[in-house]
């Protein structure tokens, strides 16, 4: 059988019209068929490319020159915003964002989620009044260059750190924090982690920042126990920053890129500080998942206590708890919530964040949600609503098998990956659930990220 020859050529130059975005905020352009992604390129435009990479089924190319620009064409305002891989979308005007993340979300439930649009709403994206400056948590690595730290987020493709001094979708006050540790550090000769000798010290700074209390907390994620100089750089932290109410050191001495090792330790002041979403206060450790951008947040909670349509008499399980956030959302209206998660620290601070509120009427339980609420079931305990809020991955089989088999009258799916929720969408409504909306918010302005909640009634 003869190789199909793809109809384009590598460091050859087309001229080309952009037709969509992928979910990555690239754009796509067609020849002869044949899918061509281009970073920069939006919707509507004309222009230039030039064919960098050829695969099996489509190409990458990089945009040569605009010939005619889209209307929702904006001037990124990041100085680094083309060699920072944080953002991807800031070349995109933010009404043309939130269409984009509208269209993701309705693509995906045609195409892998076998919806019919006729008959399930898709609202349009909820976006932000002041869609910059939102992320309470920055999680900064740490290098070495000409002799003094940096610190800033990795360049695009490479574990290269660009330098800087303000990030535009941070808190301005974590920057503030993160720009000042650097140079206390440095004042007293604390070396950067280097990745390729696995030699140093520092490997990030995170710092975490209560939108609501104003309480902050400084994380050094550091790949020795020894921290020279600590009480110094300490002092010199809290005098400076009297709202930072907690300082913590993670010891990480694996060659790895993730962040965290096992062990934490407070160094200074408390284990948590606190925040607040809506009427419910939560304690936030050093480790805890807590959502980046509060303010969106409580929009989304707000549209999943929405959907689940409580009047105080229903039983509901909130599979993948975390430390809390939604059950306790959802205890406000319910007569009984049960929470689960697999990570047992999240499940004391679930816990500890229902004591906190006073919350009488929520449950937790450590363990997978598709191990543990099938035994639940079997056990003859059953909901009336079931509240997922699975990983990127969605939810385990297993776990949508025992919602069919529990049969409750309502599921709220909330989201953070449209891809996976189309598809657990398709299997409950195989097995007897209606797909009646989809409320897509904008929890990450200027990333392509999106989340959304779905309701689900049994027919």
């Amino acid at each position: 059988m003869s190789k199909i020859q793809a109809p384009v050529i590598k460091n050859e130059y087309y001229d080309v019209t952009f037709e969509d975005l992928t979910h990555e905020g690239a754009g796509v352009a067609k020849i002869e068929g044949f899918p061509v992604f281009v970073e920069n390129a939006l919707p509507d435009e004309r222009g230039k490319i030039k064919i960098i990479k050829v695969k099996k089924g489509f190409a990458f190319g990089r945009l040569i020159e605009l010939y005619e620009e889209s209307k929702n064409r904006t001037e990124a305002p990041c100085p680094i915003y083309s060699q920072c891989g944080g953002c991807q979308l800031q070349h995109l005007s933010y009404e043309g964002q939130l269409l984009f993340k509208k269209k993701q979300v309705e693509q995906v439930l045609t195409r892998i989620g076998k919806l019919d649009l006729h008959k399930v709403k898709v609202h349009p994206t909820i976006g932000m009044n002041e869609p910059w400056n939102y992320r309470n948590k920055a999680q900064v690595p740490i290098g070495e260059r000409e002799g003094g730290l940096v610190a800033g987020f990795y360049q695009k493709r490479s574990h290269d750190i660009i330098d800087m001094e303000r990030c535009l979708i941070q808190q301005a006050e974590n920057d503030d924090v993160v720009q000042a540790v650097k140079k206390i550090c440095e004042k007293y000769g604390i070396r950067a982690y280097n990745e390729e000798k696995h030699k140093g010290c520092l490997r990030h700074i995170m710092v975490r920042y209560g939108l609501v209390t104003k309480e902050m907390m400084v994380v050094f994620v550091t790949k020795t126990a020894d921290f020279q100089q600590k009480n110094e750089i300490i002092n010199e932290i809290t005098a400076k920053f009297p709202q930072v109410k907690s300082i913590v050191q993670n010891i990480n001495n694996k060659r790895t890129n993730v962040i965290f090792g096992n062990d934490t330790n407070v160094l200074w002041g408390e284990e948590y500080i606190y925040d607040k979403i809506g009427d419910v206060k939560f304690a936030i450790s050093a480790r805890s998942f807590y959502q980046v951008n509060p303010e969106q947040t409580k929009v989304l909670y707000d549209k999943a206590l929405e959907y689940a349509g409580l009047t105080g008499t229903e039983s509901v399980i909130d599979a993948y708890c975390g430390i809390g956030t939604i059950s306790l959302f959802l205890a406000q209206k319910a007569k009984k919530v049960f929470g689960v998660e697999i990570v047992p620290e999240a499940i004391e601070d679930a816990k500890r964040n229902a004591e906190l509120n006073g919350f009488t009427n929520a449950e937790f339980a450590v363990g997978e949600a598709e191990v543990v609420i099938p035994a639940w079931y079997n056990k003859g305990n059953k909901a009336d609503v079931i509240v997922v809020d699975p990983p990127r991955k969605g939810c385990d089989e297993a776990l949508l098998k025992t919602i069919l088999d529990m049969k409750p009258k309502r599921v709220v799916y909330v989201s953070c990956n449209p891809g996976t929720l189309a598809r657990d969408l398709h299997f409950l409504e195989q097995g007897g659930y209606e797909t009646v909306e989809v409320q897509p918010v904008d929890m990450f302005p200027h990333t392509t990220h999106c989340e959304a909640v779905a309701w689900l009634e049994l027919v």
